[in-house]
């Protein structure tokens, strides 16, 4: 899971060289990032319904078996289409892993104390995963090539897998008979994997287009009908891929908007910081990767030594409003970030603030799998892996195409690059905060307060 998480991250400080090497066009460079999270995001529910039926254990060995020769594929790609496939495939691997993994843990962690203390360390694999990615991409560009970012997954994944082999419990599923094609739901995943795919692509688009246009209106139209299909499908099916009475409980239901508004704003942060660094301040990749290390010790010492007590002594929605608090403090403090800013006074403080992820994230979790049982909680799993994944591919499409719409205006008012650049990674921080305090709000109304364990 850490190395799932790392790659996630790792190819954003990379971005810039891999334009270079590869001749990306700008709107075609996001797809590096947005092929993996679509492929990620859109099989999650399908890997996560197949891993109760055949077994969560076998699903995870062969999703990180796909993910690790992908990962090789993408490190030996010659051509943007090359690797934005080979990517996609690192995204399907990643799903048929990740699907099951908080549904493993749920299964073997069942007393509340010692799953908080499971999930605190789930979710700091996840937070220094993601923020390792981005210290090891720039170090890996920079003295190798940026194809040592993705090589540096063989090792790992096989090391993971042979591991896995021996301590994993064996896993069944509930088997065959009980109907694993019927369960499938091929019709529904295909109608939810092609509506996030077209969605997602509209929004890519829509910088080229308009926002406004006959064609985005017109893909966004159709996205949102093959998306309405599924939920239909899902509420008539015989066998759903995502029955709908998991949504039935509030605090899932709850628990995965507010992740999906919460990592739209926070993975668009994490992309968007590291081009501010370096094509406005002009660091080098392993600069940049170093300058977001803080960010990372604060989350993953939060999430690892602090979350689980104060969940067990104040519950778990009290720690996710702080959590959220620290953020929007974060992103809002980036909204005036200057063209010439200064590191200690204008970064720093938001790589400190960033700690409120490593308390929100695990009382996040903890709601989100709170209404999972025991032959749900692969699907609840996928579920809440799925919004994860969702809300980084929105939030990257959709943050990074308004930065560029600003900055390309800025530069037709004759601006120099700098400034014009600065004032669309600030419109991308304001949105942030925006979908920031909306978080909060649904967290604060939607969620019950839950009573301490303590």
């Amino acid at each position: 899971m850490l190395t799932i998480t790392l790659d996630g991250s790792i190819v954003t400080v990379a971005m810039p060289t891999i334009q270079r090497d590869l001749g990306f066009t700008p709107a075609g460079l996001s797809w590096v990032v947005n092929a993996y999270l679509i492929a990620f995001g859109s099989l999650l529910l399908l890997a996560g319904r197949l891993g109760d039926l055949l077994g969560r254990t076998r699903m995870f060995l062969a999703g990180t078996a796909v993910f690790t020769l992908a990962s090789l594929l993408a490190g030996a790609a010659t051509t943007p289409a090359l690797l934005i496939a080979a990517r996609f495939l690192q995204g399907v691997g990643s799903a048929m892993a990740a699907a099951v993994g908080l549904g493993i843990l749920i299964t073997l962690f069942g007393e509340p104390r010692e799953r908080a203390r499971a999930l605190a360390v789930f979710s700091f694999t996840g937070a220094a995963g993601a923020s390792i990615g981005q210290v090891l991409g720039g170090i890996l560009t920079d003295a190798l090539s940026w194809h040592w970012i993705f090589f540096i997954n063989l090792p790992i994944g096989t090391v993971a897998f042979l591991v896995a082999r021996r301590v994993l419990p064996v896993d069944r599923g509930v088997g065959l008979a009980a109907g694993a094609g019927a369960g499938a739901d091929v019709a529904g995943a295909a109608l939810v994997t092609a509506g996030l795919m077209l969605g997602i692509y509209t929004v890519v688009k829509a910088e080229e287009y308009g926002w406004v246009s006959t064609p985005t209106l017109g893909l966004g139209a159709v996205s949102l009908a093959l998306l309405g299909a599924f939920v239909v499908r899902q509420a008539t099916a015989r066998t759903p891929l995502m029955p709908l009475r998991v949504l039935r409980s509030r605090s899932v239901a709850g628990a995965n908007l507010v992740q999906a508004l919460m990592v739209a704003a926070l993975f668009s942060f994490q992309v968007v910081v590291a081009l501010h660094l370096q094509n406005v301040l002009g660091y080098g990749a392993a600069e940049t990767g170093l300058a977001m290390l803080p960010a990372a010790v604060m989350i993953g010492g939060t999430s690892l030594g602090v979350s689980a007590r104060l969940i067990s002594r104040f519950g778990e929605r009290a720690v996710l409003l702080t959590g959220i608090a620290l953020l929007i403090g974060a992103l809002g403090f980036l909204t005036r970030v200057p063209a010439d800013a200064r590191y200690v006074t204008d970064l720093l403080p938001v790589m400190l603030l960033a700690a409120g992820f490593g308390l929100a994230t695990p009382a996040l979790t903890a709601l989100g799998m709170s209404g999972a049982g025991e032959d749900d909680a692969g699907l609840a799993s996928g579920l809440f892996n799925t919004t994860q994944q969702i809300g980084m591919a929105v939030g990257v499409a959709v943050l990074t195409t308004l930065a560029a719409a600003r900055t390309d205006r800025m530069l037709g008012q004759g601006h120099g690059r700098a400034e014009a650049l600065t004032a669309g990674y600030r419109l991308a921080f304001t949105v942030g905060t925006g979908l920031l305090v909306t978080a909060f709000g649904v967290a604060l109304l939607v969620l019950r307060p839950a009573r301490t364990h303590s």
